[in-house]
């Protein structure tokens, strides 16, 4: 099918007039992470999405609305890792692809996280939803102990959710340091195929009473008790990493049928009607007008060619390719920041990485960063609050396959030839004389179908020794 173009009109928009009301006490921090949810899928960035989004769109018209902001990788774990630490994942032991679920701990010990840095500040902060960041210590986590190192020992002060994707066993919920139910089964591997159907699952350990189907309401039940019990003074922060609409395409019997999108778009259609209840829940307990809301995606969707032909919809619009990949429907994630009477709703095109949640948060708060930590968190405060330009001029991008692309301005450069991800060919050996890598000009060509290497080497070149240089560097520059 034809894709629409993405315009430059568009992207070149900027933020509304400013607001000035003054904030009464610290604002509370509610970041709401869909997992595989591409840029395409929200009505408010594709008018021509085949899934209804009404309430994710009406918080986008309530929100500053970000058209170039990017998760840190194209795939789940580095991303999860980059916005609580602040810093790339490929800077620590991850260089490529993601955990599975018996996986020991990523976060480093002592590696300061926004939960952590919050936490300092006096507040109360919550992780509820997927964790895929590793448990204890150990080769392979035994879940029959205490799962510590975990959530709770990076800051947060409770959590509930799963430990990995909804797809990877061990499949039962983890309620601070241990499970909720013990393992007492297993499941075979889904006989669901993606098209058409409700994706997979792999095979393993079952929790008693764990369905695949109850995850994502139990995940929306949690958030919502943490919401109730909330006063006013209290400082909050609420990390929400949900499961959905990553496979398995599991909607509940409400949802199936609501999109033009299959199962898949039904799954969109049910975490639209979550963000939608939770935000109410906010109205409701009087904690709206002084809460940050941030609603973003770990990574592009994950959405093939054979889906496109399937369903007309294009989940990452007309960006190049798809979840895991190293072009921009891999990591050019939706991002909306809602913050009433203080962040005045529009359009931005500033740069952002999703590494500077951890930077903007602190700052919207009114907390000091520190000298540890946080390398490649850069604030982006002052555009949403003053519609200024962001700091961030450049950054790096990272694929599940481990290649490397390096922005700056509108300048984009791949260290090597493919995707870099699950896009075939994933990855291309250069020929003898032939192209070394990719480079592209995000302005004039978008959608990345005019390779310039051959035309201006010397430019992809010097661009490549600069992503060096703060690849080694260990922390990225404004």
């Amino acid at each position: 099918m034809e894709r629409p173009m993405i315009s430059l009109f568009s992207l070149l928009l900027t933020t509304g007039p400013v607001l000035h009301a003054a904030p009464v006490s610290k604002p509370n921090f509610v970041i709401i992470l869909a997992d595989d949810m591409g840029w395409g899928d929200l009505g408010a960035y594709n008018p021509a999405s085949k899934i209804p989004t009404p309430r994710m769109d009406k918080l986008a018209a309530e929100s500053q609305r970000f058209l170039d902001a990017h998760s840190p990788s194209g795939v789940c774990t580095p991303t999860r890792y980059g916005l609580l630490t602040g810093r790339y994942s490929w800077r620590g032991k991850l260089k490529s692809g993601v955990l599975q679920g018996y996986a020991p701990v990523l976060i480093e010990p002592d590696r300061p996280t926004l939960a952590s840095h919050l936490k300092k500040a006096g507040y109360a902060t919550c992780g509820i939803g997927k964790w895929h960041l590793g448990l204890q210590k150990n080769q392979k986590t035994d879940y029959s102990q205490a799962l510590t190192p975990g959530p709770l020992d990076v800051g947060f002060d409770s959590f509930f959710g799963i430990a990995a994707s909804l797809d990877m066993p061990p499949y039962a919920f983890i309620e601070n340091r241990g499970l909720k139910s013990p393992l007492t089964g297993t499941i075979a591997a889904s006989k669901m195929r993606r098209e058409g159907g409700g994706g997979f699952w792999r095979e393993g350990a079952l929790g008693e009473g764990f369905t695949h189907e109850g995850v994502l309401p139990e995940l929306h039940k949690q958030a919502t008790a943490f919401l109730d019990k909330q006063q006013p003074g209290q400082p909050f922060l609420l990390y929400l990493p949900l499961t959905g609409p990553h496979t398995p395409w599991m909607p509940t019997p409400e949802f199936r049928g609501k999109s033009k999108a299959g199962w898949y778009g039904d799954f969109v259609c049910q975490v639209d009607s979550l963000v939608g209840s939770l935000l109410d829940t906010l109205k409701a307990r009087g904690l709206a007008n002084n809460t940050v809301v941030i609603l973003t995606s770990d990574n592009g969707g994950h959405w093939k060619q054979s889906d496109i032909d399937t369903f007309g919809h294009l989940s990452n619009a007309s960006w190049r390719g798809q979840k895991a990949d190293i072009h921009e429907g891999g990591h050019r994630v939706p991002l909306l920041v809602r913050w009433p009477d203080q962040c005045a709703p529009g359009l931005s095109h500033s740069l952002v990485c999703l590494t500077d949640i951890p930077a903007t948060c602190a700052s919207l708060a009114g907390i000091p960063m520190g000298k540890e930590g946080f390398e490649d968190s850069i604030s982006f405060a002052s555009t949403l609050l003053a519609g200024k330009q962001g700091a961030r001029t450049s950054m790096v991008h990272h694929s599940s396959q481990g290649m490397f692309a390096y922005r700056k301005g509108p300048w984009k450069v791949i260290e090597g030839l493919g995707s870099g991800g699950f896009t075939a060919p994933a990855l291309e050996l250069p020929q003898f004389g032939g192209l070394e890598g990719q480079l592209y000009h995000l302005i004039e060509d978008p959608c990345e179908t005019r390779n310039r290497w051959a035309s201006d080497t010397f430019r992809a070149r010097e661009m490549l020794a600069e992503m060096q240089t703060l690849r080694d560097s260990g922390k990225i520059l404004p």
